[in-house]
């Protein structure tokens, strides 16, 4: 469980790249919790599109858990809502 803090945006995204993407090699699941993601612009929303791509790469499931509305919001706009693993209340995947 990776939890997300703040503003994912320009400038910041790298941190949770490069954080995150050594995770990856030898790991069967890795959930973002956006409860503190106040933000996320292009950039951010492109490195998580990145963690995606490398993590299904490594057979590796990459989730997010506690969407909220404005990032909920980017990711239908761009059609990324349905690719992430979604998870709800409870672990149920939405």
């Amino acid at each position: 469980m990776v939890r997300c803090q703040g503003h994912l945006i320009s400038g910041l995204s790298d941190t949770l790249y490069s954080n995150v993407r050594p995770m990856i090699p030898g790991t069967k699941r890795i959930v973002l919790d956006l409860t503190g993601l106040v933000h996320m612009d292009s950039m951010g929303l492109g490195t998580v599109v990145a963690l995606y791509t490398s993590a299904k790469a490594s057979g590796c499931d990459l989730q997010l858990i506690n969407i909220g509305k404005r990032v909920k919001e980017l990711l239908g706009m761009t059609n990324l809502l349905g690719v992430f693993g979604v998870i709800g209340e409870h672990g149920v995947r939405l």
